[in-house]
């Protein structure tokens, strides 16, 4: 077994050498992410070839770290949240050496924005009723129907979709998983007005849009197990990241409390205190879960942190809002441009709380969740399900 000091010692020597030959004062930023792709220093637990080393994740902060001191630029995944974690790890999981080789370099350097093309508007919570078809036509696929809620739609340059290729079987096996180019011909993007002002999601019609079998990832028919790695993966990042003590929406309300002391309550005080353990109960289960992601093995208990981080996110929204009072209602630096997406900075405490809103929905509802958690974490008796074992084309619409 390799030492870890050694290893570590190891990947901050590349990272010296690499700067040597790179001198970020003089590269240019996406030509040095480039390169650093190139040199398997983008993410260790990447494949070696593909971008990285071949190592368990937990050594990538070292990295990060090192790039850091020495004013290197690290990728900035805040319109790519979704192509770093969630299309990423398919491709690794799934893709042909040709498919990672094609779209990982670009992926990692937020030269290409990605989406998910998974929810419909009669196929939500129920994913597996999708009804977007792919028919194929030699060694094309022309896809027709609709998706929504698609965030970053409206900026992406590809697309990983999940449609129906076979309604004469049940509704989990006619599915196939594809990567679709966002502007090709027959694919429209409308962006939608949410809750908060923003349009960071959107929906997309496909009419006759035509995507290569080159572009198919797994087999035909196989698009439910790619597509569950997916989603898997999606709840680790929206819920499973490890952040600081008292970072995100946890930072925000503790600044409040104590620069507001005439407004403490000793009600709000409880709730306080209650919300920052629960918080830091989820941020070292996050850290345990992690080792399952680091092993390119995401299970299903990421559902239940991103059960958690939407729960939390809600009442601590919730509880700001109450803290500031009057103040709580201004609703900072709303810009209608329509190419919002991700973008929290300068807001105030009534977009957190509106914004909040939607954690109990994307990435998959809470009460699937709940479900997801009860019969696949905690092995309890599933739900009756009659539809399962009825062809897709039978079921009632």
């Amino acid at each position: 077994m390799r030492d870890p000091h050694d290893i570590t010692t190891r990947l901050t020597d590349m990272v010296s050498r690499f700067l040597q030959e790179h001198d970020p004062a003089l590269t240019d930023r996406v030509a040095l992410l480039r390169a650093r792709f190139a040199a398997g220093l983008a993410e260790v637990h990447y494949p070696i070839g593909d971008g990285g080393q071949g190592l368990p994740r937990g050594y990538q902060s070292a990295v990060v770290d090192a790039f850091e001191q020495a004013g290197a630029p690290n990728n900035a995944p805040e319109l790519n949240v979704i192509g770093l974690g969630m299309a990423a790890p398919t491709i690794l999981a799934f893709g042909t050496p040709q498919q990672r080789a094609r779209f990982l370099p670009r992926l990692w350097t937020g030269e290409d924005i990605w989406c998910q093309l998974f929810s419909e508007p009669g196929a939500g919570s129920d994913l597996a009723g999708l009804s977007t078809r792919a028919i194929r036509e030699g060694d094309e696929w022309v896809v027709t129907g609709q998706k929504v809620w698609t965030s970053v739609a409206h900026v992406a340059r590809w697309g990983i979709l999940l449609a129906r290729t076979d309604p004469g079987v049940p509704k989990h096996q006619g599915l196939s998983f594809f990567i679709c180019d966002m502007t090709a011909p027959g694919v429209e993007v409308r962006p939608l007005r949410q809750l908060t002002g923003d349009c960071e999601f959107n929906e997309v019609f496909f009419t006759q849009a035509r995507i290569p079998d080159a572009d198919r990832l797994g087999d035909v028919g196989s698009g439910w197990d790619v597509a569950r790695a997916t989603l898997m993966n999606e709840r680790m990042a929206i819920g499973g990241n490890v952040a600081p003590r008292e970072s995100g929406m946890l930072g925000a309300v503790t600044r409040t409390w104590r620069e507001h002391p005439e407004r403490h309550r000793p009600d709000l005080h409880d709730r306080l205190l209650r919300l920052w353990v629960d918080a830091e109960a989820a941020r070292i289960a996050s850290a345990r879960l992690q080792q399952k992601l680091a092993a390119g093995q995401p299970g299903p208990e990421g559902s239940a942190g991103k059960l958690v981080f939407a729960r939390l996110a809600q009442e601590l929204s919730s509880l700001e809002v109450e803290l500031l009072g009057d103040e709580g209602l201004v609703y900072d630096q709303w810009s209608p441009s329509g190419n919002e997406a991700f973008d929290f900075t300068g807001r105030g405490a009534a977009f957190r709380y509106l914004r909040a809103r939607g954690n109990s929905i994307e990435g998959g509802t809470s009460e699937v969740l709940r479900n997801v958690v009860a019969e696949r974490v905690l092995r309890l008796p599933p739900e009756d399900r009659p539809d399962i074992a009825v062809a897709w084309k039978d079921l009632p619409k």
